[in-house]
């Protein structure tokens, strides 16, 4: 019994102490793991990561949470292992998907001047440096290009390559500039050498300006010399009160011109030119003294020349008024300036008998100028005709003159200064007499009327009064009324679509019927010299794909020629054949084949810029046996408009492939009168064929045929039988070969070429 109750007792005693054991193991495992995840929620609190979890499970210590980058996590797996070994750390934390990497802004910046041409900036990596280089580079050969651009391998933005070739266009144009080039935008600082060729150049640039991108400009030009320094300002009942030329010498003095002539009456667009020259610092204190004085008689004209300021008066003028407002001016003027004021006579009756005293010179539209009227000798005569000679073309001067020795003193510098004025407009006409000078027409200069004046007002003298009636009609003038490189393609395909130029069938060879359409086009392009442009051959989808692209290069190169030869300068034009590859109606009909086969004109972008909507890639065709033409999609991969197929003529040697029923172009092939006799027996008789195989257009077709079998049988041994046989190859062309009817399965044969 007492045995039993020790053991019992041993029991217990191990049994309690398993039970303190395990206890304080337990009470271990949670105290590593609360100090564990303690100090390391306390390191990354410090780490300031307070994206990841902590969770100890026994010795382990496993963190969780999503990291925001790759980096960020291996922070949080160094900052734990600082903290327990890091054997002991669970990595279960996930990191955040990045976004995708935003491209750089692309920016090309290119700067020229006499030294050479530098560009800098990052381009797309699909830019060529080489190409860019080489284009800046045919400027000039001794321009120096240095090339520090930088590339980056992103996709392409956009617009870019049109924007570039912009840009680089407008580099060419301006020999002094600073050209920044975006996806969306150009931006332009040039200086130019005159106002007339900064205003041409911003009028080529904004005309050629891609659609969609945005265009910054900020061309400069240096003050223009004038001399004279002329200001002319009239009032009078029929015009009212107006500027024939304004010259100030700041803004400032302008703006105090122009308000003095607005006080006096003037309305519209009142302007004047900024320039270098002049005679007084208070030109503009002068000018607007002698403006309010002239408004203050009520009309007449007041001219200043340098320092030399004439004030006519209008007829009728009351001498007290008149007395009191030129004492008035004399006293207000600076000391530099001199007045010469006139108060004209009412006139009277002083024509001679013989008619009156005056000179005219009239210039057509033609450019044709006839001189009448009076000069005092021979040799004033000869003067004046050499100077006419000099001024329009000794072929132009029609003479026409009377001599009169009691002309008034200074009248050859009065005719010789109107001549010169009538040589500023386009047509007009100019008349001299004893007490004026009168110069009236239009012109395609807008500063034409400013110019005259000044000259009128140098030539004559103080104290001459002359008038001015220039008008400035927008369309005589060149630069303005040149259409847009969009608006020439776009003239000479309307002339296409009213008459398409056509060949003789399966040759190059265009028909007399289209010279009318050809001196149309050649009239066009007078005004598109400097365009490039491409002249484009097409053919209908009948016959072999390498027939038709060669034929349609021939048919574009025979074009150009045809222009060349009317003297137009096609240094501009590129011909390229395209086959069938581009058609533009239904192939299956002969309205949709006679469409087809087409000569058109398509602009040529910039090297470098993206092809427009127009040239996409079309679908791929097929031929007349089903098969699809890979060679359109083999040719969408390169820059078509910039490419000319050149097309290699077959040698003796090469082989010719066998003629095909159905297969036109493969009927051509056929030289000799065997084997076009052989192709023409496999065609069908032809009660057989498609309703509209008996189509006049076939049986001239039929007639031409055996027009030319008749030449080559006739024709001597020795004799060259080519045109015959391209006679016969031609008519065969033209004939219609269909199947014979075997079941309502059978596949239906298309129709051969009836032009192609």
């Amino acid at each position: 019994m007492l045995k039993n109750t020790q053991a019992l007792i041993a029991i217990a005693a191990f049994a309690a102490a398993a039970v303190l054991a395990t206890g304080g193991a337990i009470w271990a495992v949670t105290a590593i793991e609360s100090r564990s995840t303690q100090a390391v929620d306390a390191a990354l609190d410090d780490a300031g990561i307070d994206w990841a979890d902590v969770r100890a499970d026994g010795l382990q210590v496993h963190l969780t949470g999503t990291a925001p980058t790759e980096a960020a996590r291996f922070q949080a797996l160094a900052t734990t292992g600082a903290i327990v070994d890091a054997a002991r750390v669970i990595d279960d934390m996930q990191v955040a998907e990045t976004e995708g990497i935003r491209p750089p802004d692309f920016l090309m910046e290119i700067l020229r001047n006499e030294d050479g041409v530098q560009i800098v900036g990052l381009v797309p990596a699909a830019v060529d440096h080489d190409t860019v280089v080489e284009g800046l580079r045919a400027l000039s050969p001794d321009l120096v290009v240095t090339d520090l651009l930088e590339s980056a391998d992103y996709d392409v933005p956009p617009g870019w390559f049109v924007a570039m070739g912009y840009g680089i266009e407008a580099v060419k144009a301006l020999p002094r500039s600073k050209v920044s080039i975006s996806a969306d935008r150009v931006s332009i600082i040039a200086s130019s050498d005159t106002a007339e060729e900064k205003r041409r150049l911003e009028g080529e640039l904004r005309r050629n300006l891609p659609d969609g991108l945005g265009l910054s400009m900020d061309i400069t030009a240096p003050r223009p010399v004038i001399t004279p320094f002329a200001l002319r300002f009239l009032i009078d009942e029929e015009r009212g009160a107006r500027f024939d030329a304004c010259s100030a010498d700041t803004e400032r003095g302008r703006d105090r011109i122009l308000r003095a002539a607005a006080a006096a009456g003037a309305t519209g667009d009142l302007s004047c030119t900024l320039g270098l020259g002049v005679p007084s610092p208070q030109w503009a204190e002068a000018a607007e003294k002698g403006i309010a004085a002239l408004a203050e008689l009520g009309g007449g004209s007041l001219t200043f020349a340098d320092a030399d300021v004439s004030l006519i008066a209008a007829e009728g003028t009351e001498q007290a008024l008149f007395d009191r407002v030129v004492g008035e001016l004399e006293t207000a003027l600076p000391e530099v300036f001199s007045l010469n004021a006139v108060l004209p006579e009412t006139p009277a009756e002083t024509e001679r008998p013989e008619g009156p005293v005056e000179f005219t010179a009239t210039l057509s539209e033609e450019g044709e100028v006839q001189l009448r009227g009076r000069l005092e000798n021979d040799q004033m005569r000869e003067a004046v005709e050499s100077f006419a000679h000099a001024l329009f073309g000794a072929d132009s001067v029609y003479v026409a003159t009377r001599m009169d020795p009691e002309l008034p003193d200074g009248w050859p510098v009065r005719v010789l200064a109107a001549l010169e004025g009538l040589g500023a407009l386009d047509h007009g006409r100019a008349l001299v007499r004893p007490d004026l000078v009168e110069i009236t027409g239009e012109t395609g200069k807008a500063e034409a009327s400013e110019e005259v004046s000044r000259l009128l007002a140098e030539k004559l003298g103080p104290g001459q009064e002359f008038r001015l009636n220039i008008r400035y009609d927008r369309a005589l003038d060149p630069v303005a009324s040149l259409p847009t490189p969009q608006e020439c393609v776009a003239g000479l395909n309307a002339i296409l679509s009213d008459a398409q130029i056509t060949f003789a069938p399966g040759s190059a060879r265009i028909d007399a019927a289209a010279r009318g359409t050809l001196d149309a086009l050649a009239a066009q392009m007078v005004q598109c010299p400097d365009v490039a442009m491409e002249v484009a051959g097409h053919t209908d989808s009948q016959g072999r794909l390498e027939m038709n692209l060669r034929l349609s290069q021939e048919r574009a190169e025979a074009v150009l020629e045809a222009l060349r030869a009317r003297r137009v300068l096609v240094g501009n034009l590129t011909a390229k054949g395209y086959g069938s590859d581009r058609p533009i109606g239904d192939n299956t009909t002969a309205a949709g084949r006679e469409a087809n086969r087409r000569i058109e004109f398509t602009l040529i972008q910039p090297e470098g810029t993206e092809e427009t909507a127009d040239t996409e890639e079309t679908p791929d065709t097929a031929d007349d046996t089903g098969t699809t033409d890979a060679t359109s999609e083999a040719a969408g991969a390169v820059d078509e408009s910039q490419i000319t197929v050149p097309v290699q003529p077959a040698d003796d040697n090469t082989p010719r492939p066998e003629p095909r029923p159905g297969d036109a172009e493969a009927e051509a092939d056929a030289t000799t009168e065997e084997e076009a006799n052989a192709a023409a027996a496999d065609a069908p008789a032809a009660d057989e064929a498609e309703p509209d195989a008996t189509s006049d257009a076939e049986a001239d077709a039929a007639d031409i045929q055996a027009e030319a079998e008749n030449d080559a049988q006739t024709a001597p041994a020795v004799a060259d039988t080519g045109a015959a046989e391209d006679d016969l190859a031609a008519a065969q062309e033209e004939i219609v070969v269909t199947a014979q009817p075997a079941g309502p399965d059978t596949p239906r044969p298309q129709r051969r070429p009836s032009a192609d």
